[in-house]
């Protein structure tokens, strides 16, 4: 066996390692495929599993499908995989086509047990939805009170399936709303610290349309729609999309008109593009340059860290922002 053979294969076990002790996040996968007697509940992403795993509590065993940093919009199914789906009572996903991989994409599409909360909320409360270039975009738990519209649905589900706790989820379900809309507020105070002049948003890829038009953009801007020109990123709202020179100039040029100096990157999203943007920027005489902490967008961040949970990931992200902008980051 040579060398790059045995470090391909240390290499493969550290990654599968790492991905099962991200996923633990909750009920550990081997305790949660035993029967006993609670609803088994599978999210796709932590940042689903994050608020279900609040309104159920002790009552419900909780899992993790896509673990740690793996890419929610291109996820394809895993050995294994097909027997979480079938062994949960409940499958929370976001949707509006986040989940686009083809093999999950088509099993949530047939399952009569899988809930997108994202599609609930555009049912009831369109106006909430952005649609970018023509494409709904999925990223909701960006603004923390349009994410808070999902707990309803959460509650309504766990409900009907165990109906012997439907109080206790209900209590919880509306403990989590109104600490999510105080979260929301704070977020917001803290990112008004940020002049309005100053407050634009530059990162991998475009995940942060919902988060600038909630906390970015003055009050005039998000009632007439011109809160915009507050975001901006390279790639598209899958960052899997590819990178022209046409991208580039057009970043480059956001950048000048609105004097923009440092670009974030994204914890689970190649640098490549905004390295790409910074070096192209700089050879014509900007002065750019990228954050040294990453913002989270599709992922959070490890457990136990203040990223590690939803609400931190988003105060997270709106500290990094400001202390950069405002010249107390590096």
């Amino acid at each position: 066996m040579t060398y790059l053979r045995i470090f391909l294969i240390f290499s493969t076990l550290i990654a599968f390692t790492g991905c099962k002790s991200r996923c633990s996040q909750g009920t550990s996968q081997s305790a949660w495929m035993e029967s006993n007697g609670k609803l088994k509940v599978l999210s796709t992403t932590a940042i689903v599993h994050d608020v279900v795993q609040r309104v159920g509590g002790e009552h419900i065993d909780s899992l993790v499908l896509i673990c740690g940093e793996l890419d929610p919009h291109t996820y394809q199914l895993v050995k294994g995989d097909d027997e979480k789906l079938g062994f949960a009572h409940i499958i929370f996903f976001n949707g509006l086509g986040l989940e686009h991989g083809p093999s999950l994409k088509y099993h949530l599409s047939k399952s009569q047990k899988a809930v997108s909360l994202g599609d609930e909320v555009a049912s009831d409360s369109p106006s909430d939805i952005l649609v970018m270039q023509g494409q709904l975009d999925p990223h909701i738990w960006m603004d923390m009170a349009v994410w808070a519209k999902t707990i309803p649905f959460i509650v309504k589900a766990l409900s009907e399936a165990d109906p012997a706790h439907r109080e206790i989820y209900e209590q919880n379900g509306k403990e989590l709303v109104d600490e999510l809309l105080q979260t929301d507020q704070a977020i917001r105070e803290v990112l008004q610290e940020v002049p309005d002049e100053k407050r634009y948003l530059v990162t991998s890829h475009d995940a942060f349309n919902y988060f600038a038009r909630a906390y970015l953009a003055t009050e005039e801007e998000r009632q007439n729609g011109n809160w915009q020109s507050r975001f901006e990123a390279p790639e598209g709202l899958a960052p899997e999309s590819q990178l022209s020179v046409a991208d580039i100039q057009a970043i480059i040029r956001h950048l000048e008109r609105f004097n923009i100096h440092v670009l974030f990157p994204e914890s689970n999203v190649s640098q490549d593009s905004i390295r790409k943007v910074v070096s192209a920027g700089n050879e014509q005489g900007l002065d750019l340059r990228i954050a040294d902490l990453p913002l989270y967008g599709d992922a959070m961040g490890e457990k136990g860290i203040e990223a590690g949970t939803y609400q931190g990931m988003l105060m997270h992200n709106a500290k990094v922002i400001k202390e950069h902008i405002n010249g107390t980051g590096k």
